[in-house]
């Protein structure tokens, strides 16, 4: 019987240890994958704003030009990479100011729906404002967005085509 017992103690202490050893590694594992997820890149607030502002200018000769269906896609971009910053940048005070923008690009949207050339050039007017405002809210007022004079790229065409 004293053998049966000091079998099971030795068993339950060897169970145990082999427990913590467990805990440990996984613990270890854990800690190094922390790591490296933080340190993943991960765009920053200016590599997001680099893009909103290319596809800012596009979406404007899109809408000059009246492809609609181009135009459609740019302003979905940005939206794309508002949300992006308010996900990946949210430590960011700029971050918070992102909504003010929403109007104005529901604005643009509509236009848009529409095939309102006009109202797509004032609600890009206003997009272009609200742009500069929240710049200078966020003390980034040296940063100062404008209608596109030039297009940002030599290798797409914003007339429709029908093909």
């Amino acid at each position: 019987m004293k053998i049966l017992v000091i079998i099971s103690i030795i068993l339950v202490m060897f169970s145990c240890n082999q427990k913590n050893d467990n805990v440990q590694k996984m613990q270890v594992t854990i800690d190094s994958l922390k790591k490296e997820l933080a340190e993943t890149y991960k765009p920053g607030f200016g590599e997001f704003m680099s893009g909103i502002q290319t596809h800012h200018a596009k979406l404007w000769f899109a809408g000059l030009n009246e492809n609609w269906a181009l135009a459609d896609f740019e302003v979905h971009e940005i939206q794309e990479s508002l949300e992006a910053i308010q996900k990946f940048c949210a430590d960011r005070p700029e971050s918070k100011a992102i909504s003010m923008i929403n109007p104005a690009i529901d604005s643009i949207s509509n236009s848009i729906t529409q095939k309102n050339s006009s109202l797509f050039k004032s609600s890009f007017v206003l997009l272009t404002n609200t742009c500069n405002t929240c710049h200078n809210q966020t003390e980034h007022g040296f940063n100062v967005v404008t209608i596109p004079s030039a297009s940002p790229v030599v290798n797409q065409e914003f007339k429709v085509s029908h093909l």
